[in-house]
């Protein structure tokens, strides 16, 4: 396969900052990372939660902020900048989900969930992309979903943020890979985490975020630009893509029994 970004071929004393990092795949994405003696700094909202990583772990970071506080978010990354420089590697995986059905329709979770989902990201963009073209290089991730691909029941209020995630890094890749910066694209499946366990329905192809963690290091360290894992399941998923809409809502309808 094609290696659209510069594969990384090493970790030691690379900076990592992984925002959304308490849980899930960030805390495992941490852990592994600092095993590999990259320069990691983990940011969230439970500061006890990043201040154990970092006991843990001497020589990474703790930054809290809250993505939904652009004034939180830009504290932090000031913070960061000030202190290291820019990062070399940034990824986004913080998230929020809540199942939710069009007849239950609640604006308060839709912009919840766009606010942490892709807002937090846009004002993220608006401090890191100067610096990195600046210096000419220099990675952005961004973990999105498979439930972006296509609409998708109880997902009313999370599959949009995850479909505007898609394409925001599509655009990203095609206006930065020549100005020197790697982009990538991370869609998993069902991951075993905090979010996924709201679901009240049987996951197919769950896997845990350790498992999830290799699939992501093993990408950038490829230099792959999308990132989806476990393939059988997504691959699945990108099957859908293609149906034409009758034969799509008959499918999902039939197979989720909605």
């Amino acid at each position: 396969m094609m290696n659209l970004n510069p594969p990384i071929t090493q970790w030691q004393n690379r900076r990592v900052w992984l925002i959304g990092a308490s849980s899930g795949i960030g805390l495992a994405l941490a852990e592994k990372l600092a095993a590999q003696k990259a320069n990691v700094i983990v940011s969230a909202r439970n500061r006890e939660a990043l201040d154990a990583f970092v006991a843990k772990h001497p020589g990474s970071q703790a930054l809290p902020l809250d993505v939904s506080h652009p004034e939180s978010l830009a504290q932090a990354f000031d913070t960061l900048y000030n202190t290291t420089g820019c990062p070399d590697l940034v990824c986004y995986c913080a998230g929020h989900y809540k199942p939710l059905r069009a007849p239950e329709y609640d604006l308060e979770e839709m912009l919840r969930h766009q606010q942490i989902n892709v807002t937090g990201l846009l004002y993220l963009l608006d401090r890191l992309l100067p610096l990195m073209l600046e210096n000419g290089r220099g990675h952005i991730s961004l973990i999105s979903s498979v439930a972006g691909f296509r609409g998708l029941p109880k997902s009313l209020a999370y599959g949009p943020t995850k479909a505007a995630l898609i394409n925001l890094a599509e655009c990203l890749y095609l206006d930065l890979h020549d100005r020197g910066l790697g982009i990538s694209l991370i869609n998993p499946g069902f991951v075993q985490t905090p979010l996924t366990a709201r679901n009240d329905f049987a996951m197919p192809a769950l896997i845990t975020p350790d498992q999830a963690a290799d699939h992501i290091i093993a990408g950038w360290e490829r230099g792959r630009f999308h990132i989806d894992f476990p393939k059988k399941f997504t691959l699945f998923m990108r099957l859908l893509r293609i149906l034409p809409y009758p034969l799509y809502f008959w499918l999902v309808r039939k197979i989720t029994g909605l």
